[in-house]
């Protein structure tokens, strides 16, 4: 009989207790989204490069593909870049083939054509990866990387090493303008707005301000009116969503 009672007292706490929590409703909110952008200029350069030489002799296409890697590396010495700012990220070795239709001696009709492929040799190739910080010689480096044996320039692309710095100055300025904008709608109607009751972040974008040299426009480049290139503007956007208490 008394576990019975105990059980049957338990199980009106629980009731209670529930709906005690289902009656405490949130306070009235006004939910606003702030966005703002941050333009910066761009610090650093980024070059995806690739070196690639192909010969029927691996050993061969393996020595010519290290000699232009070496040069590769050479000139980022020679141009001050940092150790540390330059890697070589992925290589790879290929078999490659031609592939030509020929007519079919063998068959009865000239139209019926094989396929006849060829050995072109083994394609050694190996990426590098530079990050250039004298933006005023820019141009300079440039040309002598296409002159030091590339192959192929997978990318180049301008970035600012202060991201971090200029992520939290964007996101502050979402919050002000979350603020403002509650501010003033709340004004319309006689009201007035509270601490803040959550705040989210939809998270950030950043621009680059190009992938590809060019075709880049905009921004300056350099004191040099002659200067062929213009990197333009970072752009870094943060957007936060805020409820206030509504007053």
């Amino acid at each position: 009989m008394r576990r019975t009672l105990l059980f049957f007292a338990l199980l009106l706490f629980v009731t209670v207790s529930g709906a005690r929590a289902q009656d405490k409703s949130d306070p009235p909110l006004i939910t606003v989204t702030g966005q703002a952008e941050v333009k910066v200029a761009p610090d650093e350069v980024v070059f995806t490069l690739e070196v690639e030489k192909t010969d029927k002799d691996l050993a061969i296409a393996k020595n010519q593909n290290d000699e232009s890697v070496r040069g590769v590396l050479g000139l980022a010495r020679r141009f001050k870049v940092a150790a540390q700012d330059v890697k070589t990220d992925y290589i790879s070795v290929e078999m490659k083939y031609t592939t030509d239709l020929v007519p079919d001696t063998d068959g009865e009709s000239s139209a019926v054509r094989k396929v006849k492929r060829e050995f072109v040799g083994y394609a050694v190739s190996k990426t590098i990866i530079i990050r250039f910080t004298d933006l005023g010689r820019f141009e300079d480096f440039f040309s002598e990387v296409l002159r030091a044996g590339v192959s192929r320039i997978n990318s180049v692309e301008f970035r600012t090493s202060q991201l971090r710095k200029h992520r939290d100055e964007a996101r502050a300025l979402a919050i002000r303008a979350a603020k403002e904008k509650a501010t003033a709608l709340t004004k319309e109607i006689g009201q007035s707005i509270g601490k803040a009751y959550s705040i989210r972040e939809e998270g950030y974008r950043s621009s680059a301000a190009s992938n590809n040299f060019s075709t880049v426009t905009g921004g300056t480049f350099s004191a040099d009116d002659d200067s062929t290139i213009a990197p333009g503007m970072i752009t870094v956007t943060a957007q936060v969503t805020v409820s206030f208490i509504l007053n």
